[in-house]
């Protein structure tokens, strides 16, 4: 009980001892809120501006969860079919590894072009970043089921259909889930990184104003407040996963 106490709360205390650092740090050295603010003078704009910075977020988390959608069903939809055929895991897998490999960011532009500036680039590049990980997840957990657990319900009357449905996708649970906790904080940094070129809201256009008016407090706020976006996402993730795949993680059966 008091290690999981421990547990539960150390992200808390890790989390108090940076900023008391960093606050310590920035008084000692006295530098500039210009180059570096310190956690005082980002509380100070962030509650300055806290309406500003809440509609930009609401923005930004919308976006992102409509390009967070799309990648999942493009993902599954892409994993379910490399990983249920090996012929289809040797031709599609390797291109979608070349077309991971070629950085977002300079998709923004042509995205521009064709949709114009406003929610149509971002969403797609939050979805373009994040349906890999989960595409390559479900495909995994297919491809890698046991060949004798195959043959056993083939044996038993099982078709692949059955066994890939009943079988193999349950088994893609905790594979699914966690290429879920990695690609929702890849779609928050698709659609900044596409805020800040294409758009005229959201916490990417807010990074871009502040930093031009010299307000980097006012940046610091916005950047802190999408990694907790990333952050409440992740932990409700987790949270489904223990309490929908418990008989994968090892001590479950305990609890």
């Amino acid at each position: 009980m008091n290690k999981k106490y421990v547990e539960a709360w150390s992200p808390w205390l890790l989390l108090f001892v940076v900023i008391a650092l960093w606050q310590i740090l920035c008084a000692a050295f006295n530098v500039s809120e210009f180059i570096f603010p310190s956690p005082m003078r980002i509380w100070e704009q962030f509650w300055e501006f806290k309406a500003i910075i809440a509609g930009h977020a609401w923005r930004t988390f919308w976006v992102t969860m409509a390009g967070f959608g799309i990648a999942i069903v493009v993902g599954v939809l892409l994993g379910f079919v490399i990983g249920s055929s090996r012929l289809a895991y040797a031709a599609v897998y390797p291109l979608m590894t070349a077309f991971n490999a070629l950085p977002k960011a300079a998709f923004v532009p042509i995205l521009v072009v064709w949709f114009g500036i406003g929610i149509g680039p971002a969403i797609l590049t939050a979805f373009l970043i994040s349906f890999f990980p989960i595409m390559v997840n479900i495909a995994t957990g297919l491809a890698t089921l046991e060949p004798e657990l195959e043959d056993v319900l083939r044996v038993l009357g099982a078709k692949r259909w059955d066994v890939l449905v009943k079988v193999g996708l349950p088994r893609s649970l905790p594979y699914f889930y966690g290429s879920l906790k990695v690609a929702i904080t890849l779609a928050f940094v698709g659609t900044t990184v596409s805020e800040m070129t294409a758009a005229n809201e959201g916490i990417g256009y807010l990074l871009i104003s502040a930093g031009s008016s010299m307000q980097m407090g006012l940046a610091f706020a916005g950047l802190l407040v999408v990694g907790a976006m990333a952050m409440v996402m992740y932990e409700l993730f987790s949270f489904i996963e223990k309490h929908t795949t418990g008989w994968a993680h090892r001590g479950s059966q305990n609890a």
